[in-house]
């Protein structure tokens, strides 16, 4: 992440800072653990020499990766390695819930993914992983986060796009070192006042069914980049003081109920145009 301006992600990846093509001047960018004697492995199944391998592979590199194999329930025989894992991948599976006592004892994790997954509800054990930074559950059945959520410490992104969250969950503004939060394909229909409090670089909130957001968005200290794109918003319902008076440089708002041109009437979009290209200048 560079400071005081756009992820580092955003410029690994060489995306170009330019303005977008609807106007000449906007921008746009758009208990217990269950059974493993058997893992069930798409249509064929998966023994225990199998995932034994696969274990001690990660014994040895502290990543375990098993995607894409037809996996119902989160392997228990990953207890072996609750002090050794630092990454887990077990994204495009059928897993439908995570054991409680296990999820919290991964004491060195720093990744965790289950894109693509059929989780309803995530155990608050979880919340344990007091070094974990990336979590990306895209593609799941969720509809809120444990209460507990705000102690993961250490969380710099989190990925919950695809899922059916309601509201956005108040649990992120205890996150002091989030960087990056896509919750874009949710069911979201508002951006409350605590949004003022979230210490977020770039927030994702594209295809929900967001109509209002809170005034307070422009007191977010760190916010760089706003995406909203595909949601129910009139132009009345978009704070000006998200152009006059907040640390946005980078806004999506195309495919809302409005158009984009008539943002440059906006008071405060001249400002807001000042930071865009002061930002386009640093990464030219």
């Amino acid at each position: 992440m560079t400071s005081r301006g756009v992820p580092a992600r955003a410029e690994a990846r060489g995306e170009h800072l330019r303005p977008a093509r609807v106007s000449p001047a906007f921008p746009l960018w758009s208990p217990g653990f269950p059974s493993c004697r058997n893992v069930s492995f798409g249509c064929a199944r998966m023994g225990n020499s199998a995932l034994r391998a696969h274990v001690e592979t990660a014994q040895k590199t502290g990543v375990f990766q098993l995607k894409d194999r037809g996996l119902t329930e989160f392997p228990a025989e990953l207890q072996k390695l609750t002090s050794n894992l630092r990454t887990i991948d077990l994204s495009n599976n059928k897993i439908e819930s995570l054991p409680p006592p296990l999820m919290g004892k991964f004491s060195l994790l720093k990744s965790l993914t289950l894109n693509n997954n059929k989780l309803t509800v995530l155990p608050e054990e979880l919340c344990n992983l007091k070094k974990l930074e990336t979590l990306s559950l895209n593609n799941n059945h969720l509809k809120e986060l444990p209460p507990t959520f705000g102690q993961l410490s250490a969380l710099k992104t989190l990925s919950l796009s695809g899922n059916q969250l309601g509201i956005l969950p108040p649990q992120l503004c205890s996150l002091r070192h989030l960087d990056v939060v896509d919750l874009s394909k949710n069911r979201i229909r508002s951006i409350p006042d605590i949004v003022g409090e979230l210490q977020v670089i770039e927030l994702n909130l594209n295809q929900n069914q967001i109509s209002q957001i809170s005034v307070k968005i422009s007191c977010c200290p760190r916010l760089k980049v706003l995406r909203l794109e595909e949601n129910c918003l009139e132009l009345s319902m978009l704070p000006q003081s998200i152009l006059s008076d907040s640390q946005i440089c980078l806004l999506a708002v195309e495919g809302n109920l409005f158009e984009i041109k008539k943002l440059r009437e906006l008071e405060g979009y001249d400002k807001y145009m000042e930071r865009f290209t002061a930002t386009k200048k640093k990464f030219a």
